[in-house]
C-alpha cells in the first residue's frame, strides 16, 4: 500500500499530518507557519494562512514538476543589411509568443514565485528548425509572418523566426509555500474557505484540480489555470452566487454545495470539463432542525454530508453526478463540529470534544457507515498514543465488535489563570498548568449519581489568557483539532490500520491505563440511521420515439431510520444528448413488479407504479443475464416488502391473482382494506409475485389456496405456516399462429394478398405478423414439447386440409362456397414450463374451473369444501379440505360450464353453476352451516 496523508490543523493554526504506513503524527517543520483550515487533493494540498494567503503543498515525488517558456526571435529581410530585427511597422514584435500579439523580451520573463528556480540558461530550439544547429542556426523562413514557416531558406524568403526555450522546475515540493498573487500591488484576496476537488473529472495521466474559494464578503471564487505543470493556476475568476456563502465543499468528481449564512445549502450544477465553473446554482433545504441551519457540508464522490448547528451529523441520500441534489437527508449518530470526505467517500470528523473521529464501515454498498471510532496515532517517536479527550467524556462501548457512537457532553470549565503581567520573568513550563473543576450538566450528573465504583474526573490542563501552548512530540496531552482534511488519505473499509481501531481494543496501550469507562449511554444516544446502495447496469426501454433500449446505471437505495423502519429509492441515471438525466421511482409507491417479454431482451422486468397502471407506460428494464434479472428482482420485493412491513408467507386474509401471462400474485391487505373512510384503491395495492404458473386461482380465508394450470392441473398452495414446501411445478400452453390466403382468378388460392389485408402469417386479429420460424414460447423458460401442426379442431368446422373460409377477414366457417376469397387454417405447436414453486399437484383429473367455498373471517370452521368442473363437465367436490388437503368426491351433475360459491351475511351459502346451452343453475347448502363440509340439496333454474 503506498503511503498517503491525512492533514489536520489544530485551534493555534499549527498543521499536522498522519503517514498512512508510519502511523504517526508530525508537525509541519516550519514552525511559524500558522493555517486556518485545509483542503487535500490528489497529491497536493491547499491552505489557508493567517495572513490571507493561500499555501500549497504538492507530495514529494521522482518525477519533478517543469514548465516550458518560450518566445520567438523574429526578422525581416531588407536588401542592405540582410536579414535584421528592424521590422515593419505592420510586423509583428521583434519578441513575441506565437501569434504575434505579444511582445516577450527575454528579460520580461520573471518567475511566477520564490517556488520555482531555473533549470538553465535560454537555448534555441533546434527541433522546430530541423537540420544541423551550426547550418542552420535553428531558423525557420516564409514569405510573411502569417505563412507557413519551413527550414528550406527559399529565394522568396523574406521573413524568419526562431524558438528561444527556457525550463524552470518547482522546487518547494513536501512544504507548505504562497502562492503568487494575480496582482502584486493589491492586497491578497482574503478567503475564508477553500476546497480542492475535480480531478477525477478527467482519466488523463495528469489529472486537473478545480480549487473554489469563499470570500468574507461571501464572494465565491474559481482558480484557473491549474494544470499538472502549473500547479499553482493563474488567477482567480469570481462566480456569481446568489446569497452570500459561508463554506464550500468540492468533490474529487463534479459535485460542489455550498454553505449559505443563513443556514441553508446551494448546489452547482453543469460542472464539466469544458465548463469548470459550472452554469447554475441550485437552492437545497437544510437538514429539518429546530435551531438554526447548517454550519458545514463535505462532498465526495457520490455522497453528501452536512452538519447543523446543533452540532448533527445529516447524510444526503440519492447523490449523483446526475442528480447532484439528492432526494433527502437522514440523521447520523455522533455529534461533530466539522467532517470531510476523502478518497474512496470515507468521511474523517472533529468531534464537539475536539477529537478526530473515522466513519467505520463506509462502502460503496453502504455509504453511511457504521459508527465512529477515534484516530488513535502516535506522536513523532514516542510509543504514546494520542487518543481523543471524548474518551474519558462520553464514547462507551462494551463489547469490542460493535460499533462506537460518538456522544459529546458539554462540560463547562472555570479558568483561573496567573495574574503575572507580560513583563513579568520567564516562569518554567510547569507553572502554565493550572488546575480547574469540570462541571458536566446537571442532567448528566443525575446520570453518573449513584456509581459509586467510578470517579470522574476533577481536574483539566488549562493555558494562562494570551499564551499559546508549548506541546512538543510526545507529550501526554495532544492537540485541541479544528480541522481536518482526508482528500489525500487513501484509506477504504478494508484497510487494517492500527491508528484505527474500535473502542475497546486500545484498552490495554499505556494511555488508556488510567482510564474509566462511563456507564453505558442510553439508546437515544447510540442509535442513528444508516443507508445501503446497491448499483449496477442495465437496459431502459425508452417508450417514445425513437423507440430503443438505453444503456443506463441504476442504484437501489435504502436506508434505515431510529426506529428502525426501512424506505428505499429506486434510481436510473442516463445521458441524453450530453446532458446527465435520472429518474426515480419511490419503493413505496411500487405496486407491481413482473417479467416480461421484450423484444431483443430476454431478460427484462417491468416497475408498475399507481401512476403507471393508469397510463399503461411501466419502467421496463432489461438485465444482462436471467441471474441478473431474477438477484434485481428479488432485492426489490424484498425492499418492497421491507417498505410495507411484510414479512414470511401469505396471511389468510391475502388477496390471490394471476396474469394474463399466468404469473401469480398476492396482496397482503392492510387492517383498513374495507374500512369505509380509508378505501384503498386497486391501482394502489402492492402485489408480491409467488413462484409459479398457473390459469386461475382460488382461495379463502382459512388460507385454503387452489389453482388450475394452463393444461387443467389443480394445484395446491404449500407454502402456508412457518414452511414453505417446494415442488416441482410443469404446466403446458399451446400456441397458436394462422396461414391466411387470399384467392386470384391467376393461380387460385395464394399468400400474395392485398396491400390492405393481413399478413400471410399473423396472429388471430391479423394485425400482428406471426411465422413458424419467427413464433417463440412465451418466454425462455418455455420450451417446445410438439411441431406444428394443423389444427383439425377448429371453432366454426374446417375442410380436410384444415381450412375455413370467408368473402373477407371477417367471419369464417368450414365449407368453400363460390363467394369465398379469402381462407385460413390455424397452426398449433405446444410448450411446457417447469417451475420449483410452493405448489402441490392434485391428480389424476384435469379441472376447467375450481372455486373455494367462502367463509366469514370470524368463522371458526376448521375444513371447507372445494368444488370444481371437469373438462369433460362433471361437477365435482372436494370434501375435507384444509391447507393440507383431502379427496375429491363427484356430484351428480355433468356437461357444466362454470361453477361458483357465494356467502350470505347470515351464513347461507349458495353454489352457481353454467350449464352448457348457457342456463343458470343454484343450490343452497344445508344451514345453520357452521362446521364441516355440506352437499347441496339440489340443482335449481335461474332464468338471466
Amino acid at each position: 500500500m503506498s503511503s498517503s496523508l491525512l492533514w489536520a490543523v489544530d485551534v493555534y493554526g499549527k498543521v499536522y499530518s498522519l503517514s498512512t504506513t508510519r502511523g504517526r503524527w508530525e508537525r509541519d517543520e516550519d514552525t511559524l507557519l500558522e493555517l486556518k483550515r485545509v483542503t487535500a487533493g490528489q497529491r497536493c494540498s491547499w491552505g489557508i494562512g493567517c495572513d490571507h494567503h493561500v499555501y500549497l503543498n504538492i507530495d514529494p515525488g521522482e518525477v519533478p514538476i517543469r514548465y516550458r517558456e518560450e518566445t520567438y526571435e523574429n526578422q525581416r529581410w531588407n536588401p542592405v543589411d540582410g536579414f535584421t530585427d528592424v521590422l515593419l511597422p505592420t510586423d509583428r514584435w521583434a519578441w513575441s509568443d506565437l501569434t504575434g500579439g505579444t511582445a516577450q523580451p527575454l528579460h520580461s520573463f520573471l518567475l511566477p514565485s520564490n517556488s520555482w528556480e531555473w533549470e538553465g540558461d535560454w537555448y534555441v530550439d533546434q527541433v522546430c528548425a530541423g537540420g544541423d544547429p551550426i547550418e542552420t542556426g535553428g531558423w525557420e523562413y516564409a514569405v510573411d509572418f502569417p505563412a507557413n514557416f519551413s527550414r528550406e531558406k527559399k529565394w522568396n524568403s523574406c521573413v524568419c523566426r526562431r524558438r528561444w526555450i527556457r525550463d524552470r522546475i518547482y522546487k518547494a515540493r513536501g512544504s507548505w509555500t504562497k502562492i503568487p498573487l494575480d496582482h502584486p500591488k493589491q492586497p491578497p484576496l482574503p478567503l475564508s474557505d477553500v476546497s480542492c476537488g475535480g480531478w477525477e473529472m478527467s482519466d488523463q495521466p495528469g489529472r486537473y484540480h478545480f480549487l473554489w474559494g469563499v470570500s468574507q464578503q461571501g464572494q465565491v471564487w474559481f482558480r484557473s489555470g491549474i494544470l499538472p505543470q502549473v500547479p499553482e493556476g493563474q488567477c482567480w475568476e469570481q462566480v456569481e452566487a446568489p446569497r452570500e456563502v459561508a463554506q464550500i465543499s468540492a468533490g474529487p468528481g463534479d459535485l460542489l454545495w455550498a454553505v449559505l449564512w443563513d443556514g441553508q445549502l446551494l448546489v452547482r450544477t453543469g460542472i464539466c470539463l469544458d465548463s469548470p465553473t459550472g452554469s447554475s446554482w441550485v437552492v437545497v433545504d437544510s437538514p429539518p432542525v429546530k435551531e438554526g441551519g447548517t454550519i458545514h457540508v463535505a462532498v465526495g464522490v457520490s455522497v453528501v454530508w452536512a452538519v447543523t448547528k446543533d452540532y448533527k451529523v445529516w447524510f444526503r441520500r440519492g447523490v449523483n453526478s446526475h442528480n447532484p441534489c439528492g432526494s433527502g437527508w437522514i440523521s447520523i449518530g455522533g455529534e461533530m463540529m466539522m467532517v470531510d470526505v476523502g478518497l474512496n467517500d470515507q468521511v474523517w470528523g472533529v468531534g464537539e470534544d475536539r477529537g478526530l473521529y473515522f466513519r467505520k464501515g463506509v462502502t460503496p454498498s453502504e455509504p453511511s457507515g457504521r459508527g465512529w471510532i477515534p484516530v488513535s496515532a502516535q506522536w513523532g517517536h514516542s510509543k504514546e498514543m494520542v487518543q481523543p479527550r471524548s474518551v474519558a467524556y462520553g464514547v462507551h462501548t462494551e463489547n469490542a465488535h460493535f460499533p462506537v457512537f460518538l456522544h459529546c457532553i458539554r462540560f463547562h470549565i472555570f479558568c483561573i489563570h496567573p495574574r503575572g503581567r507580560a513583563a513579568s520573568p520567564p516562569q518554567p513550563r510547569c507553572a502554565m498548568w493550572t488546575w480547574t473543576q469540570l462541571r458536566a450538566p446537571r442532567e448528566r450528573r443525575l446520570l453518573l449519581a449513584g456509581q459509586g465504583t467510578w470517579d470522574p474526573p476533577t481536574s483539566v490542563a488549562t493555558y494562562p489568557l494570551g499564551l499559546e501552548p508549548s506541546l512538543g512530540l510526545g507529550e501526554e496531552d495532544g492537540p485541541v483539532w479544528a480541522w481536518i482534511s482526508g482528500g489525500g488519505c487513501d484509506v477504504d473499509h478494508t484497510a487494517q490500520m492500527t491508528w484505527l481501531r474500535p473502542a475497546g481494543t486500545e484498552e490495554h496501550s499505556p494511555a488508556y491505563q488510567n482510564i474509566r469507562p462511563l456507564p453505558k449511554l442510553s439508546n437515544e444516544h447510540c442509535t442513528g440511521q444508516s443507508v445501503w446502495v446497491r448499483k449496477g447496469s442495465m437496459r431502459w426501454w425508452r417508450d417514445w420515439k425513437p423507440y430503443r433500449w438505453v444503456d443506463v446505471g441504476v442504484a437501489l437505495e435504502q436506508s434505515t431510520n431510529v426506529n428502525g423502519k426501512r424506505d428505499a429509492i429506486f434510481f436510473i441515471y442516463f445521458t441524453q444528448y450530453d446532458e446527465k438525466k435520472y429518474l426515480h421511482v419511490f419503493i413505496s409507491d411500487v405496486t407491481v413488479l413482473v417479467p416480461v417479454l421484450k423484444e431483443n431482451s430476454h431478460h427484462a422486468f417491468a416497475v408498475y407504479t399507481s401512476d403507471s397502471t393508469k397510463q399503461r407506460w411501466p419502467l421496463i428494464l432489461s438485465a444482462q443475464t436471467e441471474k441478473d434479472m431474477a438477484d434485481w428482482l428479488s432485492l426489490l420485493a424484498g425492499c418492497c416488502c421491507e417498505a410495507r412491513g411484510i414479512r414470511g408467507t401469505p396471511s389468510r386474509q391475502a388477496l390471490w391473482s394471476v396474469t394474463s401471462k399466468g404469473d401469480v400474485m398476492v396482496h397482503e391487505p392492510s387492517p383498513c382494506l374495507e374500512a369505509p373512510a380509508h378505501t384503498l384503491p386497486c391501482d394502489m395495492m402492492f402485489w408480491l409475485q409467488v413462484p409459479g404458473h398457473l390459469r386461475c386461482v382460488e382461495s379463502n380465508s382459512l388460507g385454503v389456496v387452489w389453482g388450475i394450470g394452463y393444461d387443467g392441473t389443480a394445484w395446491v398452495y404449500s407454502g402456508s405456516g412457518n414452511r414453505c414446501i417446494l415442488h416441482t411445478q410443469t404446466d403446458g400452453r399451446t400456441v397458436y399462429i394462422y396461414e391466411n390466403q387470399r384467392w386470384n382468378p391467376v393461380t387460385g388460392y395464394t399468400d400474395k394478398l392485398l396491400p390492405t389485408d393481413r399478413f400471410p402469417w399473423s396472429d388471430d386479429n391479423g394485425f400482428t405478423e406471426c411465422t413458424k420460424s419467427t413464433t417463440h414460447p412465451p418466454s425462455p423458460q418455455w420450451s417446445w414439447v410438439t411441431e406444428w401442426a394443423v389444427d383439425l379442431a377448429f371453432s366454426g368446422g374446417t375442410d380436410k386440409e384444415g381450412w375455413q373460409y370467408a368473402a373477407d377477414f371477417l367471419t369464417f366457417h368450414g365449407n368453400k362456397s363460390l363467394k369465398d376469397f379469402v381462407r385460413r387454417r390455424r397452426w398449433v405447436r405446444k410448450c411446457k414450463i417447469t417451475l420449483t414453486a410452493p405448489w402441490q399437484e392434485v391428480p389424476p383429473i384435469p379441472l376447467s374451473d375450481i372455486t373455494v367455498l367462502p367463509c366469514l373471517a370470524q368463522s371458526s370452521m376448521e375444513q371447507v369444501s372445494v368444488w370444481g368442473l371437469s373438462d369433460k363437465g362433471d361437477v365435482l367436490c372436494r370434501l375435507g379440505v384444509t391447507p393440507k388437503t383431502l379427496s375429491i368426491s363427484e356430484v351428480g351433475c355433468q356437461a357444466w360450464l362454470a361453477i361458483c360459491i357465494s356467502i350470505h351475511p347470515k351464513g347461507v351459502r349458495w353454489c352457481w353453476a353454467l350449464y352448457r346451452p348457457f342456463k343458470f343453475f343454484h343450490t343452497n347448502f344445508y344451514k345453520p352451516f357452521l362446521y364441516g363440509p355440506c352437499l347441496p340439496q339440489s340443482w335449481k333454474h335461474r332464468i338471466v
